[in-house]
């Protein structure tokens, strides 16, 4: 297959005429331009004043790099230097149905009750199995759920879910998210091979979560879990001010250098007015398979003290199990594989309390950014 270079793609956006005259590349309107293996990905800077009106002229751009030959993918996104941001476009209304309208500044994710946050503040606590068992715990509460791999850098919903292969498009608008075990799953991880690098800069990697979560055909959910990558950076930001977030849940290990990091996540939320729903420990303590002896490798009950420090929930504990482990890797989660086991009945209990804290608060209206 033949492949476009960078200078290609350069050439095919110098077609598209700009705002006022000229066209994107000589206007100097083309940034950060990056392709890696068939991925392309750029900014368009425009006017703030003009970036309501510029939607169209990103698809354009979109699809004149999409038809060269080799492009597997292309996010673009609208930046400006100065002032707000574009709003993303309102999702249409389906016929018969009243029109939906954004909460303050942000549009709703059409069909979708609920969306919570799976976050924690630094890697390797395993927050995205947790994100995993809680989507299919959800599922055994008789919900619809959706699960949004939000890691852009380093999405593992695929291996985690079982899942592979790019996903299908009906109208070549707008994605189907894959299924696994009744849950919808979209991930950047279906759009790129396994060990390719996103070498993105921050506005690409805002733009591909919106895609992500207004570009796919979610349907009906009672809640779409969001898997965010961590840290507090543009994925967490982006999460919290372009949707309606009905809460988040941090994810921390016991001992005291997560839990720094966790509380850096808990406040972050709070600054942007995103309602915390709990702590869970996760590797909470260890439990020998063989003669039962019970180790707390990582300290135990940091998070639980945490939470009452901070006035939040204490979700509950997830113990480090060499069970969670295999059946993650293999792609089969403990919830699905074996739904009775006492980790599958834990994941359980602290999805039934987050549900019940959803199902008996309304939706928050948009965050602010408190600056101190």
């Amino acid at each position: 297959m033949a492949k476009t270079t960078e200078a290609e793609i350069r050439s095919v956006l110098s077609t598209i005429t700009a705002p006022g005259g000229g066209n994107l590349v000589e206007r100097g309107m083309i940034q950060g331009l990056v392709l890696r293996d068939g991925h392309a990905g750029f900014s368009i800077e425009v006017d703030p004043a003009l970036g309501s009106q510029m939607e169209p002229l990103r698809k354009s751009a979109e699809a004149a790099v999409m038809a060269l030959p080799g492009i597997l993918s292309v996010t673009a996104v609208l930046t400006a230097h100065k002032g707000a941001a574009p709003q993303a476009p309102r999702p249409a209304a389906a016929p018969g149905q009243p029109a939906q309208r954004p909460v303050g500044n942000k549009a709703l994710v059409p069909g979708v009750k609920h969306i919570i946050a799976v976050a924690s503040g630094k890697g390797g606590v395993g927050k995205s199995t947790t994100a995993t068992n809680l989507a299919l715990a959800f599922t055994t509460l008789g919900l619809k759920v959706g699960l949004l791999d939000a890691d852009i850098y380093g999405p593992s919903q695929p291996r985690l879910m079982g899942l592979s292969g790019r996903p299908e498009s009906r109208d070549g608008k707008t994605l189907e998210p894959k299924q696994s075990f009744g849950v919808k799953v979209m991930s950047m991880g279906f759009l790129i091979e396994e060990d390719t690098p996103m070498i993105w800069r921050g506005p690409m990697v805002m733009s591909a979560i919106t895609q992500l979560l207004r570009e796919v055909s979610w349907g009906e959910l009672d809640i779409l879990v969001c898997d965010l990558p961590p840290g507090t950076g543009d994925a967490q930001l982006t999460m919290s001010q372009s949707v309606p977030l009905s809460g988040a849940v941090i994810v921390s290990t016991p001992q005291d250098i997560a839990l720094l990091d966790a509380k850096k996540g808990l406040n972050m939320f709070r600054k942007v007015d995103v309602p915390v729903l709990g702590l869970i420990e996760n590797m909470s303590y260890f439990s020998c398979p063989n003669c039962g002896h019970r180790t707390d490798i990582f300290a135990h009950g940091g998070a639980q003290r945490e939470a009452a420090k901070f006035g939040v929930d204490f979700l509950g504990e997830i113990p480090l199990d060499i069970v969670i482990r295999e059946t993650s890797d293999a792609g089969t989660p403990i919830v699905a594989s074996d739904p009775t086991s006492a980790h599958s009945l834990a994941y359980g209990e602290i999805a039934a309390k987050i549900w019940r804290k959803l199902d008996t608060t309304p939706q928050r209206a948009v965050p602010r950014i408190v600056l101190q």
